[in-house]
């Protein structure tokens, strides 16, 4: 743990996800739990907070929107990272049968979490969807796992014609999973809380937005009376609900 201070790492693999980002994996091990995030690092350009895709070694998935995504996700073996971390409050494992379903780079918050699962001797079915298929992340990360993988496209161009809800649309309607798990846009998260409040599954939903700081200091990430950086960035789906419910919207970085 580097105790919110930076620690540097090096990348010894870039790998391309897809046609819009790069999967970073980095020289050292960083233990965190499922879910949590760092704040990454490079120095004269800008500093954002990325989900941890593996803790050993520290693995970062980087999807190309700005300036500073661009040049993180053009860093190749050799590159210097630093991250601060690893921050907030991540997913726990509930039964046996897993269902796990993130939207465009949403995939990334979800990929610890299904390799913790697998070595449990858990199942787990994962549900991708992006607008097109250039836009699908980590599917092969998760087939590596021993995953079952249901894929879904706005257009059409991969999978089923739709979200990644409807790309689970099978196991949610046979009420499969013990539990379910998400990351990704807004009105996927949902329309996922509403459909398994309706079948009365647990879910747990992880929210992407914007931070300064990761620490609870800047305000940035201020939902109501809760912060995404230490509150979460794991909520159960009840409670974002309620926060939706309120008029209450995020602020997606």
């Amino acid at each position: 743990m580097c105790d919110q201070l930076h620690c540097a790492f090096r990348v010894v693999e870039a790998i391309p996800e897809g046609q819009i980002g790069t999967t970073l994996v980095m020289d050292g091990a960083l233990a965190a739990e499922p879910g949590q995030f760092v704040m990454a690092w490079l120095p004269d350009i800008e500093e954002r907070p990325f989900s941890i895709v593996d803790d050993d070694p520290l693995t970062l998935t980087v999807a190309r929107v700005g300036p500073f995504t661009q040049a993180l996700a053009a860093a190749r073996p050799g590159t210097r990272i630093w991250v601060r971390g690893p921050f907030g409050r991540g997913f726990r494992l509930l039964g046996e049968k897993h269902l796990l379903v993130g939207g465009g780079c949403g995939a990334a918050a979800l990929a610890l979490l299904a390799k913790r699962a697998r070595m449990a001797g858990h199942q787990v079915t994962v549900g991708l969807g992006a607008r097109a298929s250039e836009g699908l992340m980590l599917g092969w990360r998760f087939r590596d796992l021993g995953c079952r993988v249901m894929l879904a496209t706005d257009d059409g161009s991969q999978g089923v014609c739709g979200t990644a809800l409807d790309a689970v649309g099978e196991p949610l309607a046979g009420r499969w999973p013990d539990s379910v798990y998400a990351c990704g846009p807004e009105p996927m998260l949902r329309a996922l809380a509403a459909r398994c409040d309706q079948l009365g599954l647990p879910c747990w939903l992880s929210i992407e937005a914007v931070m300064k700081c990761g620490m609870g200091v800047c305000g940035s990430c201020h939902q109501g009376d809760r912060l995404v950086c230490q509150d979460g960035p794991v909520f159960p789906a009840h409670e974002m609900l309620e926060i939706w419910a309120l008029g209450l919207t995020l602020e997606h970085s």
